[in-house]
Formats: structure tokens, C-alpha cells, sequence
């Protein structure tokens, strides 16, 4: 077995075995659990001995929170932009490896699965739900941006549903993300031993996922999913808060607090989220992943991410005051070329099978 910072690594018979393992800090993901993932992956590619990798979580109701928000914020204190860069060019680059890696890679998740989370288990060949799963991206909150492959995979969900998830950061059950296909099989948890001990032994995933896999039920979003989609559709931020406004019917509750909680996040990062998603379905993931990289750099230097991280972890909870802290305020100039503009040493991401 091998271990690094609250991850660790070991193969039992056909199966590598990865198991997050920092519960005092919820899982929560450092560059070098990112860089960890990576040449583990990279070496179990190759290897002929590996059928394929299990993910889980050694926590009971979590499966990864995410990006480590408490480094990160020790990391703004200290004006280290070029360090939080490379953690982020460091995560980046392990959803590149996951989407390389083409054995059989199941993650077992029976928790919370937020922002970075999301990304360390989404683009496998399969990802199984059990019935404590959660799954969010919750970036805009925190004056970010829905990332770790977010342009990508958010516009690529049915009707306008990933602008929902991508503008909200709100939190969904299994039964809506198999709906979505943002997880493959909803597996009780009791199974998931069945299913490490069957990769171990050669096992055909497939043909056992889809033998163990139950029915989630109908799910929380989808009665509201008529409204999402009037509203979610609209031309701008400032659009869709218009059209929840003036929701009225059965829905007229559900849309106030939908509007109410928007109106919390920062309003640059709205606008940023809105427009990944508006060009991110015609990125190729590559290409989305670079695109990540580029506004990520630009906005770990400004005043909403070092206030949205701060106001979570130092303020514990307290409302981050945003700059511009209203939609009207912010430069829509300013989005356009924060997409545009390039920063130093952008992105390389390599088109090669990953290898030791």
C-alpha cells in the first residue's frame, strides 16, 4: 500500500483500490492528492495484472468536499497565486489522466460529492450512487467558477438543467443524477463490497453494475424541471432572475427561493458561470479543461475568490460582500475578456494513453 496526505493506494488481485481518507477535513482534495491520483493512475494504466480502479471514501457520509478551501485560504493570505494556480492546473490535469484512462474505473460513492469530488469521479467509465449521495458544484458561492470539467459536462445535461446546477450550486440525490446520467447505477451500499470483490476477481463490470443497479425513484427536480427550463433559458443572469421573479402557480415558492439564493453568490462568478455554459457545449473536454485553467488564473487574483474562501472558512459562514456586489455593476467587457485573454503557461494537456 502506498499513501500520500489522506489518500491511499493499494491493489487487491485484479483491482487498484483507491480510498480517500482525510475525515477530519472531509476529504477535502490538496495538490498532492491531485498529483497522487495521477501517477496512480498513470500506473495502472499500462499494467496488465489491473482489471480496474474502485473509489471510495474511508468517511461515512462523505465522499470528497471538494477543493481544500482551508489551504487555499492560508494560500490567499499569503498573496501565493502562483501556488494556488498549480493546484488547480494540478486538478485539471487529473480529470486529462481519468479521461485517458480506459480500464474499467467505478466510483463508490455513498456521500457528498461536491466540486472537485465531482470531478475526481464523473468522467470514469462508471460512477455508482448509493442512497446517501449528494452531488453539487457549488463554485458560484464561493466567487468562483463551476470547474474540474463543469463547462463540459454541465451544458451537456437535458434542458437547461446544468445552468441550473452550475448558477445555484444546489445539491441533488441519486434518483436526479441518474436521471441526468451524471452517475451510472444507483447501487445500495451494502453492495459495494460486492462490487470491489468482483473487480478483484476479473469480474465483467458491466454486466454486474447492471445486475446490482435498483431504481432511484422519480427525484426532487422533477416537477420543478417546466420551470427551470422557462427560466433557465432566458438570454442573461439578470434574465433569469427576472423570470423566477415572476413565477407564479405551484412553483411561485420554489422559484423566490431559487432567486433568493442567487442573488447570494458573486455576481462575476454568475456571469462567468453563465457564459461556460452558454460555449461550453461545443468544447471538446480538452479544450474546456484549458479553458478552466485560463479564467481560473484570472480569478484567483481578484477580490470575490479571496472573499468567498474567507467568508466560509475564517468567517465561518459569514455573507461575503462582492465587488461588483450587484449583476448591473459588473462589466460585461470584463467577462468577455477574462474568457479571452491567455495567461502564462496556460494549460498543456497530452493526447497520449497515459503511461508510467
Amino acid at each position: 500500500m502506498s499513501e500520500a496526505l489522506g489518500i491511499t493506494f493499494e491493489e487487491n488481485d485484479r483491482a487498484g483500490i483507491v480510498t480517500l481518507d482525510r475525515p477530519d477535513r472531509l476529504n477535502a482534495l490538496t495538490r498532492e492528492m491531485f498529483d497522487a491520483l495521477s501517477a496512480n493512475y498513470r500506473r495502472w494504466a499500462p499494467a496488465p495484472h489491473i482489471y480496474g480502479v474502485v473509489m471510495e471514501s474511508s468517511h461515512p457520509s462523505v465522499f470528497c468536499s471538494g477543493g481544500d478551501l482551508k489551504v487555499l485560504n492560508a494560500l490567499n493570505q499569503q498573496g501565493a497565486t502562483d501556488t494556488i494556480r498549480e493546484f488547480y492546473r494540478a486538478a485539471y490535469s487529473h480529470v486529462w489522466v481519468l479521461e485517458k484512462f480506459i480500464r474499467p474505473n467505478v466510483p463508490l460513492i455513498n456521500g457528498l460529492a461536491f466540486g472537485g469530488g465531482v470531478g475526481i469521479s464523473l468522467l470514469g467509465t462508471h460512477c455508482v450512487a448509493g442512497e446517501g449521495y449528494r452531488f453539487a458544484m457549488p463554485q458560484v458561492g464561493i466567487g468562483f467558477l463551476p470547474d474540474i470539467g463543469g463547462t463540459y459536462f454541465l451544458p451537456r445535461l437535458f434542458g437547461w438543467m446544468g445552468t441550473y446546477l452550475a448558477l445555484t450550486g444546489a445539491s441533488i440525490g441519486p434518483a436526479d443524477a441518474h436521471r441526468l446520467r451524471l452517475v451510472s447505477h444507483y447501487v445500495p451500499s451494502a453492495q459495494f463490497g460486492t462490487i470491489k470483490d468482483a473487480l478483484a476477481d476479473n469480474h465483467p463490470i458491466d454486466r454486474l453494475l447492471d445486475g446490482l443497479h435498483r431504481d432511484p425513484g422519480e427525484g426532487e427536480l422533477v416537477r420543478h424541471t417546466p420551470t427551470i427550463d422557462r427560466a433557465f433559458s432566458a438570454p442573461s443572469v439578470d434574465k433569469i432572475l427576472a423570470r423566477l421573479d415572476a413565477e407564479d402557480g405551484e412553483d411561485e415558492a420554489w422559484a423566490k427561493e431559487t432567486a433568493a439564493e442567487l442573488r447570494k453568490k458573486s455576481p462575476t462568478s454568475l456571469k462567468i458561470a453563465f457564459k461556460q455554459m452558454q460555449v461550453g457545449k461545443g468544447l471538446t473536454l480538452a479544450e474546456a479543461l484549458k479553458l478552466e485553467f485560463r479564467l481560473a488564473s484570472h480569478l484567483v487574483t481578484t477580490h470575490d475568490f479571496r472573499e468567498g474562501i474567507d467568508a466560509r472558512i475564517a468567517g465561518k459562514g459569514r455573507t461575503p460582500q462582492w465587488q461588483p456586489a450587484t449583476l448591473e455593476e459588473v462589466d460585461d467587457q470584463e467577462i468577455e475578456r477574462l474568457f479571452a485573454t491567455q495567461v502564462e503557461g496556460e494549460l498543456e494537456l497530452d493526447e497520449r494513453q497515459p503511461g508510467p
